[in-house]
């Protein structure tokens, strides 16, 4: 069966935080690197505004930049890696990180292949557990600062955090229908890629 084919299930965990906060999403082995952050910045939900990478097979995979990469290591284009090769060298967690200021760790662990239903169009958003943090809040000090602030009326900087953020925040709400509504959005547009491929190889035969 070839990678176009065959779906990964994969967990994506925020690191060093309970309690946990999760998403399990299903994926293409076809689908690339910087595909798979779209998904996962879908699937928390994280607004994109910041720089990303992924740690696996011993290589850090990134949209190059030479600015950044100049202070570290050789960054391979995620633009360019699959899924599916990685998983074909034994791959099966991936370290990936989201803002380097306020440093979202995350464990992606592929947990299942299976078989791509054609009547379903991926990516697909399976389930999950806990809000994820807001945008710029100063990483896990900042989240939990913010998360006592918010629950406590008599806090000091209660009124300062709860008006910054705008609208209320459940920490235990998933906000599925936002989720839901970002992948559909991923899914279509994969779907219409895959038509104007098919649709482009046809002429050309």
């Amino acid at each position: 069966m070839s990678h176009a084919d065959r779906i990964a299930r994969i967990k994506i965990q925020l690191d060093d935080w309970q309690p946990a906060i999760w998403r399990r999403v299903e994926v293409p082995l076809t689908t690339t690197l910087k595909a798979l952050h779209d998904v996962i910045q879908a699937a928390m939900p994280f607004d994109d505004y910041h720089l990303f990478d992924f740690r696996a097979d011993g290589k850090r995979y990134a949209i190059p930049d030479p600015e950044w990469d100049s202070m570290r290591d050789r960054t391979y284009s995620a633009k360019t890696m699959r899924l599916g090769t990685l998983s074909d060298r034994g791959v099966l967690k991936l370290a990936y990180t989201y803002d380097f200021g306020d440093d979202w760790r995350h464990t992606l662990t592929i947990e299942a292949f299976v078989a791509a239903d054609p009547a379903i169009e991926y990516p697909r958003y399976i389930e999950g557990a806990g809000r994820a943090p807001p945008e710029d809040i100063g990483g896990i000090p900042g989240f939990e600062l913010f998360l006592d602030a918010i629950a406590d009326p008599t806090h000091e900087q209660h009124d300062e955090l709860k008006g910054w953020h705008g609208r209320p925040f459940d920490p235990g709400h998933v906000a599925e229908d936002e989720i839901l509504s970002r992948i559909e959005k991923l899914a279509k547009r994969r779907a219409f890629g895959k038509a104007g491929f098919e649709k482009s190889r046809s002429r050309s035969n």
